[in-house]
């Protein structure tokens, strides 16, 4: 009988420190599209650090997940290229920060569903590299975005895939407080289906970390996500 309360206790005692961890410190989520390509895959599943921003200010260049501020039950995960007070432009498939234009090095390119992706390294003003994607033709026209000053306490993200993704270009700015905390590694990937945003929720999660389990891509597994 003692020992069953003490494995009761323990048991309870896991579960707290559990949610404690899960609400304030770190969180796990799955990627359900290609919007963050090449950076992230559709089926890797990142650890979120949700306690950084309590001590720090997010940065140029940290790939945030956040409450998408059109619908926020819904989470979104993008990149800030713009912090409060810049003025960000976009023509075409150019991006401007404070006027000047983001440096761009083509390294490589790639075939999905046989459109040719172009890969780019992209320089931030802090000097922050990173991939990002543009197709040769896109699917869905460009959204151009004039010069326009990010508001205090807010940013302006973009995914690295930049011609398939929804981001700050068509539904404006993400408001600090939207911002539930920093990706900071691949914990797993597998290789499967992308989701909508809409499909994404706990039934589906379990989903889609069980197919990752059966098609696992073992070089991605602890990889960093530093930019």
């Amino acid at each position: 009988m003692e020992r069953r309360k003490s494995w009761l206790t323990e048991f309870i005692a896991v579960i707290v420190i559990v949610l404690l961890l899960r609400a304030f410190v770190v969180q796990a989520y799955n990627i359900p599209s290609g919007s963050m390509k090449p950076t992230l895959l559709v089926g890797d599943f990142i650890l979120v650090n949700k306690l950084v921003y309590r001590f720090s200010e997010p940065q140029r260049g940290d790939i945030v997940v956040f409450k998408w501020p059109v619908n926020p039950n819904i989470d979104f995960i993008k990149r800030i290229i713009g912090l409060p007070g810049d003025v960000i432009e976009v023509k075409d498939y150019q991006v401007y920060v404070n006027g000047k234009p983001l440096p761009l090095k083509l390294i490589g390119e790639q075939y999905e569903e046989g459109n040719k992706k172009l890969i780019y390294e992209e320089t931030l003003p802090n000097g922050v590299k990173h991939k990002i994607a543009l197709y040769v033709d896109p699917v869905i026209p460009r959204r151009d975005v004039p010069p326009t000053v990010v508001p205090p306490n807010n940013y302006f993200v973009m995914g690295d895939n930049r011609d398939n993704s929804e981001d700050s270009r068509y539904w404006g700015f993400v408001p600090m407080e939207n911002i539930v905390g920093k990706a900071f590694v691949i914990y797993f990937s597998g290789d499967i289906p992308p989701l909508e945003s809409a499909d994404v929720s706990i039934l589906t999660g379990f989903k889609q970390l069980f197919l990752a389990l059966l098609h696992p891509r073992w070089e991605r597994i602890g990889k960093p996500i530093i930019w």
